[in-house]
């Protein structure tokens, strides 16, 4: 289409108190020409995004403002609640389009419950040819909003997952992530950790794994000879008690002593 103007947000994430103010920030390659054509969207869990502030009207502000600058426009939340906790768009109409932004995360207040849990889902342990990429989620059970979730392979941060939500009777959710990762990267043995932050406090709950059949692979190599090993131990040993016990049976006689010299052969 010929557009060449960008927007970026910079904080992926951001966690916020209860009853504070929120600032997010949003900036373009472009002048924004006063933010006239500027508009901020919230996507809440399980929900379409919807438009919640148009920067033109910013007379008798009191929940939301837009404060403008050549090249970047702030949404500014007051008194925010939970509730509010959401990913927000900025977006820009450019002739008769609009153009979004790559969203920020924002967690107002803590998410974390009674109810709340942590658990990884990893594949099923394959044989090392299978090619292809492994699938692993992290589960967050139980939670009031949304939390930030980020994953590592042995202490490198990788790009963040995605995220499916699936909201309770009771409205709480439970929120899977989950990231794909080549195939040789799941087997090399390396420990995946998937971090769970609640809220602003600092505090998070870290749950690790790595492929579960690389020990076992090692063991295989011995598992062929040991078990031809026992199979032909067995076999001599069941001859031997046909041998020793029912001798006529294999066509062999049974080997006597000499009779004494004294003996008449009879």
């Amino acid at each position: 289409l010929g557009v060449q103007l960008f927007l970026h947000q910079t904080q992926r994430i951001q966690f916020v108190e209860v009853n504070d103010t929120a600032k997010i920030q949003c900036s373009s390659t472009e002048n924004l020409e006063g933010g006239n054509n500027m508009f901020w969207y919230l996507r809440r869990e399980g929900e379409t995004p919807t438009c919640i502030k148009r920067c033109w009207d910013d007379q008798n502000v009191s929940k939301f403002a837009c404060k403008h600058e050549t090249h970047s426009s702030t949404l500014e939340i007051s008194t925010i609640q939970k509730t509010e906790s959401g990913i927000y768009y900025c977006a820009y109409k450019y002739s008769s389009y609009l153009i979004f932004g790559n969203g920020s995360t924002l967690i107002v207040g803590d998410s974390y419950t009674k109810s709340s849990w942590v658990m990884l889902l990893v594949p099923f342990p394959r044989d090392s040819q299978v090619t292809g990429a492994a699938n692993l989620a992290c589960v967050i059970h139980g939670v009031s909003s949304p939390v930030h979730v980020s994953w590592s392979v042995s202490g490198e941060l990788q790009e963040q997952g995605l995220t499916r939500s699936l909201k309770a009777k009771d409205g709480s959710l439970t929120l899977i992530n989950h990231i794909s990762v080549p195939m040789d990267t799941w087997t090399s043995g390396k420990n995946f950790t998937c971090e769970v932050k609640f809220n602003s406090s600092g505090s998070s709950v870290k749950k690790s794994t790595r492929y579960p059949a690389a020990p076992a692979r090692e063991c295989s190599h011995y598992i062929v000879p040991l078990a031809a090993g026992a199979g032909l131990l067995l076999l001599v040993v069941s001859l031997s008690l046909v041998w020793t016990l029912c001798p006529s049976t294999l066509g062999f006689q049974p080997r006597v002593s000499a009779p004494p010299a004294s003996e008449e052969p009879q």
